[in-house]
């Protein structure tokens, strides 16, 4: 579980910022979009005026908010009208039953719309929106921003879902030269890098609905960052389903320290690049390197622990164990002491014990972590996990609460520990920023989003920093 972990996104949220919108595995609702607006929550458009817009509502992750950009893009340039496009997530059943209850909403306030489904629900799941009579296409997730894909063509078929495991390509917006921004305002802009993963951990289904792992090309990687630099965009995010594999289909197969260091050599007026979640077993020497030599890459990593645990994550067929996690922090801590670390976590593991669990508890001060993301296990159809001997909800939901405690508890020693230190910030929205640890830090006096302010860290509200303007 990389980048395909469920949060709602909206505007102002940054990466690594899922544990202030978690869902805990049950997303906190959709984000929606349209030509003007990012809503943070459910807006009907009946009620705007706009009743022939095409509106985009995304469910789940990072990645999919980033999808739902080139799906509007592809929309607009397919010339739909009167739609309601759902970009669905597949993590969990209860985000499957979202998804369901979104589209019903829907269709009940604009009964004469065309309604869409992708997306990797759409894509592992096509029956159980065919089923819908409120559904007028299910398209899978190969499809969602193809050529073409939302053309008025009265011959094709109702559902057109694909073999995924069968593509070979991807990131194909990024071909033809549309730049994909916006989702933190002018402060950030991401670029699917990756899609797809080769690993199949025990509890998850992503694979399934991205298919394998996928690399889009490092030059066109590059070119688009460099247009985004070009058009104000502060800091940019490198984002995928999981990103620690990227260039391993490619011709040599570099590394992702290789596109890094490619990044920051060849687009010098960038002033931020940043990582999206990381597989703690994939950190390669050349990211190693750019860590202790570059401070334009952001000193933060977002791991994908998901256990303290020895044999849970053998369990999940995870591919680190506890010492190799902890061994990775202290080796970044090594070449770059001001890295912050956030983790996700998933509580309750089918077999966890109490010992188990509390293996996952201490972890959090073992390796220092500041932002936690917290998961309590929900089985998925399908996976070994789900045929494995389950722990009662209660207990599953009780780990979840104690881990998330500890969480809270880490952020405010990270925020402890801040105080007094002048940062660099980047603005978000008036009188918020972020700095280059991914400290969320409120300061009064004007800033423009994108733009880079210095401020002095006075204080903190247990969540986040305040500051004074230098």
């Amino acid at each position: 579980m990389a980048d395909g972990t469920p949060i709602l996104l909206t505007r102002e949220t940054g990466e690594g910022d899922r544990e202030a919108v978690e869902g805990a595995l049950q997303p906190a609702g959709p984000l929606r979009h349209d030509a003007t607006r990012h809503a943070t929550s459910p807006v009907s458009l009946r009620e705007t005026g706009e009743e022939n817009c095409v509106e985009v509502i995304t469910f789940g992750c990072r990645l999919n908010a980033y999808e739902s950009e080139a799906i509007k893009a592809r929309a607009d340039a397919d010339g739909l009208s009167d739609a309601v496009i759902f970009n669905t997530c597949a993590v969990t059943a209860e985000a499957v039953r979202q998804a369901r209850q979104a589209i019903r909403k829907a269709r009940r306030e604009r009964p004469g719309a065309k309604l869409i489904v992708t997306g990797c629900a759409a894509q592992i799941e096509p029956a159980t929106f065919a089923d819908m009579a409120e559904v007028d296409l299910v398209l899978g997730n190969a499809d969602k921003s193809a050529p073409g894909a939302y053309l008025d063509r009265p011959e094709a078929p109702r559902v057109r879902v694909n073999d995924i495991m069968s593509v070979r390509e991807t990131a194909g917006h990024l071909v033809g030269g549309h730049v994909i921004g916006g989702l933190g305002g002018r402060a950030r802009a991401y670029v699917e890098v990756q899609n797809g993963c080769d690993h199949r951990c025990t509890f998850c289904v992503i694979p399934y609905g991205r298919g394998n792992s996928r690399s889009a090309a490092a030059g066109e990687v590059v070119e688009q960052v460099r247009r985004l630099a070009a058009e104000g965009y502060g800091e940019v995010v490198l984002t995928g389903v999981d990103i620690t594999s990227w260039g391993a289909d490619l011709p040599g197969a570099p590394t992702l320290g290789q596109l890094v260091a490619r990044i920051l050599k060849l687009v010098p007026e960038l002033p931020r690049l940043r990582l999206s979640s990381i597989d703690a077993a994939e950190i390669d020497a050349d990211l190693m390197r750019c860590l202790a030599d570059e401070p334009r890459l952001m000193p933060y990593l977002h791991l994908s622990l998901q256990s303290g645990d020895d044999m849970i994550l053998k369990r999940m067929k995870r591919r680190h164990s506890r010492s190799q996690a902890l061994q990775l922090i202290e080796s970044v801590r090594a070449v770059r002491p001001d890295t912050a670390f956030g983790a996700d976590f998933i509580t309750g593991f089918p077999t966890e014990t109490e010992a188990m669990f509390e293996n996952t508890l201490s972890l959090v001060e073992a390796a220092g972590l500041s932002f936690l993301h917290v998961f309590p296990f929900s089985p998925r159809g399908g996976t070994p996990a789900a045929r494995m001997p389950q722990l009662a909800k209660a207990v599953v939901k009780d780990r979840a609460a104690r881990l998330r405690a500890a969480g809270d508890a880490a952020l405010v020693s990270h925020l402890d520990r801040q105080v007094g230190l002048t940062v660099r910030a980047i603005v978000e929205k008036p009188g918020l920023a972020r700095a280059e640890d991914f400290t969320e830090v409120a300061f009064e006096g004007a800033g423009e989003p994108g733009r880079i302010v210095a401020l002095r860290i006075v204080g903190h509200d247990g969540s986040k920093a305040s500051a004074a303007r230098i």
